[in-house]
């Protein structure tokens, strides 16, 4: 009695393993297929992809904020995760409805391929194919599985009883395991070798020398001040905040791009070797993310090479509104479905607008968009930075309205005057005398004219500047304070160099970006 007592309590848990068993199966038998239509088809990364476009701004702001550039990591653990739950109760439903069970595989598998095919970048049906393919083997497996787990009748059994059933289902169970974990395998190594063209040809680039070189970074443009951000951003620290949760790698040689739309009277498509046989430029410029809160880390200077895109549209015959052009959008369009609008009149107005080909002396890594980004000074990254751009389309704000606008956020975005504490930390403990209070500030093509701190309630205090590069990059900055004992709140602002003061008032970075004065509290031991 106690051994079928037993039996039974172990027949769900084998149930339920069986489940996670197919649904494992699912995602490696989707992996391999995905390598013959595209990694970006998966039903992980589609769903995700889903999922990050149907997601209010507020809460992607709170992801943002929070986990920073790990926000796709903990989407997509977080799909795993509720996979392996519905993989669970899926498995112990087929226990007493082997095909109801079965059906729900299948019913997770058409999420997947509907999620694939509804994305901006999908090719077409074929996109469906990885979630098809993984849900009908995942079913099949499930059925199987647990069919080895009802009960059969003694001349099925044979001599060895319910023994042998068990061991008949931990070999099925195994051998699943295994070939599921071969097939993802696979899938994960062919898919790794679809970008090898992609690594190979940004391998071979050679940027030439440009015809306007980047001045040199004044002396006295980087403190020497410990804590202080560095002038330049190396690339391995330089923000990254879009919504690929694989980052695209295009091959260069077949890297196109093509302008068109209103007012284009002469529309050019351009390969990667058109654009460095142009005439390049070199430009210190530095960029922030929308989604910076206030003295947040979303904000970085490099130093870009890359052909001028006012030049660019000049030849396509295009016109700014103040010229009497008729459009008065630039809507560029990503190889991953991203669209971003960014104001014509402020491409064209002379500022240093570029189609970007390098970042920091090379080619510009996968992940800050390799072959070819926008950059453009003064506009926050939402509405000028598109990465791995594939199009460039001129048509009317009121015609169109790109990802983010769709989204509540604002069309127009130019960068706010901010200033950030970078040393002392919040709640450092630094000892009573002179402590060096430094920082940055941007108002990028603006610059920055001054900085100014208060120590607690009093007045006012101009800080020093560091030397300044161009208007187009942050400024680095200085305070000597003579620090008594017990706790102070350190608060900093900027003017730039129009003369406006950064306002105090505090705003969220939804719809048009974070505005307020940054602010720590330490406390002097």
């Amino acid at each position: 009695m106690q051994t079928r007592r037993r039996r039974n309590m172990t027949r769900p848990a084998l149930a339920a393993l069986s489940g996670v068993l197919a649904g494992f199966a699912a995602l490696a038998v989707a992996e391999l297929v995905s390598a013959a239509v595209r990694p970006q088809a998966g039903p992980v990364i589609a769903v995700g992809g889903a999922a990050i476009d149907r997601t209010p701004p507020a809460v992607k702001d709170w992801a943002i904020r929070n986990f920073g550039t790990n926000d796709k990591l903990i989407l997509q653990l977080g799909i795993l995760a509720v996979l392996a739950l519905f993989a669970l109760a899926l498995g112990m439903v087929a226990l007493r409805f082997r095909r109801t069970g079965a059906a729900g595989v299948l019913l997770f598998g058409a999420v997947g391929a509907v999620a694939a095919t509804s994305r901006p970048d999908s090719t077409g049906p074929s996109d469906a194919l990885p979630s098809v393919v993984g849900a009908v083997v995942a079913a099949v497996l499930l059925y199987f599985l647990v069919g080895r787990l009802l009960p059969r009748t003694p001349s099925e059994q044979g001599a060895h009883g319910p023994d042998r059933d068990r061991r008949d289902f931990v070999i099925a169970a195994t051998a699943v395991a295994a070939a599921s974990a071969g097939a993802g395998a696979l899938g994960r190594t062919l898919n790794a070798s679809r970008g090898h063209n992609a690594v190979a040809s940004r391998d071979k680039v050679v940027l030439p020398a440009p015809a306007s070189a980047a001045p040199a970074v004044p002396r006295g443009a980087q403190l020497r001040i410990p804590g202080v951000s560095r002038f330049v951003t190396p690339n391995s620290s330089f923000y990254r905040v879009d919504t690929a949760l694989v980052v695209p790698k295009v091959d260069a040689t077949t890297w196109r791009l093509r302008i068109h739309g209103k007012g284009v009277t002469r529309p050019l498509t351009l390969s990667f070797g058109d654009l460095l046989r142009r005439e390049l430029i070199e430009r210190d410029i530095t960029l922030t993310c929308v989604s910076n809160e206030v003295g947040g880390p979303y904000v970085g200077n490099a130093r870009w090479i890359g052909v001028r895109l006012a030049d660019l549209l000049t030849e396509c015959g295009v016109a700014p509104p103040s010229k009497g052009g008729p459009a008065d959008q630039l809507v560029a369009r990503s190889v991953d479905g991203m669209t971003i609008g960014s104001p014509v009149e402020d491409v064209m107005d002379g500022r240093d607008a570029l189609l970007a080909l390098g970042m920091n002396g090379g080619p510009l890594p996968f992940a800050h968009g390799f072959p070819v980004r926008m950059v453009v000074p003064g506009l926050y990254g939402y509405v000028s930075a598109c990465k791995w751009i594939k199009d460039i389309e001129l048509t009317t704000f009121d015609a169109y309205d790109t990802y983010w606008v769709r989204r509540k956020w604002s069309r127009r975005a130019p960068i706010k005057t901010q200033a950030r504490i970078d040393t002392p930390k919040p709640f450092a403990r630094p000892q009573t005398g002179t402590v060096m209070v430094a920082g940055v500030a941007w108002a990028q093509h603006r610059g920055i004219g001054k900085v100014e701190i208060r120590v607690d309630d009093g007045p006012w205090q101009e800080a020093r500047l560091a030397a300044e590069d161009s208007r187009d990059t942050w400024r680095q900055w200085s305070f000597p304070w003579r620090a008594t004992k017990g706790g102070h709140t350190l608060t900093v602002r900027a003017t730039d160099g129009d003369g406006q003061v950064q306002t105090a008032l505090r705003t969220r970075t939804i719809p048009d970006g974070a505005s307020g004065h940054h602010s720590v509290v330490v406390t002097v031991d």
